[in-house]
């Protein structure tokens, strides 16, 4: 588009200086400011395009320094790709010195948390029960769509709630396709009530996920949200980092299926939300 334009301009101006015609003259005028804000365009998506290789070779410098520094305290971190490495630096606005604390932070983590290198289903067989937890489908971005039903959470043993938080985010983790790092999350609050209220578990989820799966979490719609509901939100809410906000979006039940399909297609929604697929539960993916 940029060549193309140029080349108007160019011709735009040759024509110009060689016609004698006020005719003539008054309709490059024209061509000239109604081409103008196509060029202008061009020239902010170019300079977009430089800022972004810019900050890519920033980051790339970043995370090989951020390696070395990490991989002196702990050896292990040798085994993570270069992805994870980015993600917290994204998490910390590229600091690395706030970053290598968060990730060496995470992995000792890891190591005592999840010294199996996974939670097995048999660690959480209640938390399972609930039937609480889907994945199926992508938005229009390609990430995977996974739906949270609050109304079932049935708050008891929060050790074995947040093995089961981990336990979901590395199964959608790892169903993540190539290219992809994000997933968009429905948390659905129908039958939500204060028997269902667990602010201890939901500032542990919160907690791992942004603590320890850091810029996993692309969207987070709310749906059904009874007024009750507002109560441990706002309890919850101070504890929610800057990045988190901005992804988090509450939905009119009138504007449910509109908002959920600007960003994921009809034949990617589950059958609850009218669209085609049917919920798979995360044991199961």
């Amino acid at each position: 588009m940029s060549s193309y334009l140029r080349q108007k301009f160019r011709f735009s101006s040759i024509w110009s200086s060689s016609s004698s015609s006020s005719e003539e003259e008054k309709e490059t005028e024209t061509e000239r400011e109604q081409l103008a804000p196509l060029e202008h365009q061009v020239q902010e998506e170019e300079k977009d395009q430089q800022d972004t290789s810019k900050l890519d070779e920033i980051e790339r410098t970043k995370i090989k320094v951020m390696r070395d520094l990490v991989q002196r305290q702990d050896p292990s971190s040798k085994d993570v790709d270069d992805f994870m490495i980015r993600r917290f630096l994204r998490a910390r606005d590229l600091d690395m010195d706030k970053a290598s604390t968060l990730f060496l932070k995470y992995l000792s983590w890891r190591k005592e948390f999840v010294p199996n290198g996974s939670i097995s289903p048999s660690e959480i067989p209640n938390e399972l029960a609930h039937e609480k937890l889907f994945m199926q489908g992508h938005d229009k971005l390609g990430r995977p769509v996974v739906v949270v039903f609050g109304g079932r959470h049935k708050p008891k043993n929060l050790e074995e709630f947040k093995r089961f938080v981990t336990f979901s985010l590395d199964k959608i983790c790892a169903r993540m396709p190539s290219g992809q790092e994000k997933f968009v999350c429905i948390a659905d609050l129908e039958g939500w009530g204060y028997t269902n209220s667990d602010v201890r578990g939901y500032l542990a989820a919160l907690s791992i996920l942004q603590d320890c799966y850091p810029e996993r979490l692309g969207k987070l719609f709310i749906v059904h949200v009874p007024y009750i509901f507002m109560t441990a939100w706002k309890v919850v809410y101070p504890f929610i980092d800057s990045k988190t906000k901005k992804k988090i979006v509450f939905v009119e039940d009138k504007k449910l299926g509109s908002t959920l399909q600007r960003d994921i297609d009809e034949s990617q929604l589950p059958e609850t939300y009218g669209g085609k697929l049917p919920l798979v539960a995360i044991q199961d993916c």
